[in-house]
């Protein structure tokens, strides 16, 4: 029997307290599976054409024209956030480089240490909106590192920014009129508004969309403070969870062992199917009674395979990285003294480039079997249409691209 892993889902992002010079961008900025290139760096004629356009549709929403004006005066592009939008690790990393980086270091003990601080907020946060204490202490370590970096940048200057080169299309146009609406309705201080070089802002990273709709008051001072409120940060985190539909009692995932001869057409189905498939916990627990699950191979079947449940997809509405998710339900269990992930990774099989992984893509949407622009990241998409390229092949269907399946592609076989 090989050891293998079942968690919800993964592959991992980092975020900006993982990679200050990276930043992240939270709470559905990266929903889009479109990564279009920006173009060329902003001229402050371009900017001054920009918020000249920007203003009817701030005035269409109820912003008055002062608050407007306040809002971008001294405001102009920011030359340094155009490069960084090049920069998503968690797209380009590899699967275990990326979670030793974010969930090594002192992550486990500053988490541990914030859950011990913070024992009393958190308990309530949980009994109130039923996400469990681990979960929301891995989106903040993974966000803020705890708090320890917000991000330092002006909102309003680095959605401009970004809504101005058009930058993943109108998300952040959108997200910036939202910016100046909570201003305009006295939600927040023009002041207030600083964080991620993508406009993701406070301990856990809320873009302004996901403020308006998921901040909480959590301590009663009339003002839902996610910048300089730990209570309100952490509560705003789970009711955002909570909000997307986390189901109380099931686990992100588990790891587990599959069974000499495993049949890998089996991807999902209930806990019982699984564990009369011979599916084990790697820590030697039962697997649930109850609930759903799919198998997930982070890195082939030849590395740690895991079962992920719906809370995994959850997790990935704050950030829609596999490797983000499955990053932040590892931090959590953790920092709550359960085991690491024990199976080996394989550091030292050969991996696609680039632009071997585009020719894939490509090649794989000929056949029919893939929808999406050849961006040469693998996320979700690409490992299903692999997965059915395995089936049809007689292939151990692990949804894993390899140099192999695609020479074998190439060959037309």
């Amino acid at each position: 029997m090989r050891l293998y892993v079942i968690a919800a889902t993964a592959l991992i992002s980092l975020a900006p307290a993982l990679a200050q010079t990276t930043g992240s961008i939270s709470t559905s900025a990266r929903a889009r599976d479109s990564h279009p290139t920006p173009a060329a760096r902003p001229t402050n004629t371009s900017f001054e054409v920009f918020l000249e356009r920007l203003w009817p549709l701030a005035q269409a929403r109820g912003v008055s024209r002062a608050n407007f004006d306040a809002a971008f005066r001294g405001v102009t592009p920011d030359p340094s956030i155009v490069a960084l939008t090049r920069k998503q690790s968690e797209f380009t990393a590899p699967i275990w480089g990326y979670l030793n980086s974010a969930v090594g270091g002192t992550r486990i003990p500053r988490g541990r240490d914030a859950a011990t601080q913070h024992a009393g907020v958190l308990a309530q946060v949980e009994a109130r909106y039923g996400v469990p204490r681990e979960i929301i202490l891995g989106v903040w370590g993974m966000e803020t590192n705890y708090g320890s970096f917000k991000g330092n940048k002006d909102t309003i200057r680095s959605l401009a920014t970004l809504a101005n080169i058009r930058y993943r299309g109108d998300f952040f146009r959108d997200e910036l009129l939202i910016a100046l609406e909570l201003i305009e309705e006295g939600h927040v201080e023009r002041r207030e508004l600083s964080g991620s070089w993508a406009g993701a802002m406070g301990h856990t990273q809320f873009m302004p969309s996901s403020y308006r709709k998921y901040a909480v008051d959590f301590t009663g001072d009339g003002h839902s403070d996610i910048w300089n409120s730990t209570a309100d940060a952490l509560a705003s985190t789970a009711n955002y969870l909570k909000g997307h539909g986390w189901v109380q009692g099931l686990p992100w995932g588990l790891e587990v062992t599959l069974p000499d001869g495993f049949d890998h057409r089996l991807i999902k189905a209930n806990f019982s199917a699984f564990a009369s498939a011979g599916v084990r916990r790697a820590d030697g627990g039962r697997l649930p009674s109850s609930g759903e699950a799919r198998l997930f191979y982070p890195a082939g079947h030849r590395g740690p395979v895991m079962l992920l449940t719906e809370n995994f997809d959850v997790i990935k509405k704050y950030n829609s990285s596999d490797a983000y998710a499955l990053a932040v339900g590892h931090l959590g269990d953790r920092i709550m003294g359960r085991p690491a992930i024990q199976a080996d990774w394989p550091v030292k099989a050969p991996r696609l480039d680039m632009a071997a992984t585009k020719d894939l893509q490509r090649r794989l949407k000929t056949l029919g079997l893939y929808n999406h622009d050849a961006d040469g990241r693998i996320g979700t998409g690409t490992r299903e249409a692999v997965r059915q390229y395995q089936l049809r092949n007689g292939e151990i269907a692990d949804g894993w691209p390899t140099p192999a399946l695609l020479a074998r592609m190439r060959a037309g076989r």
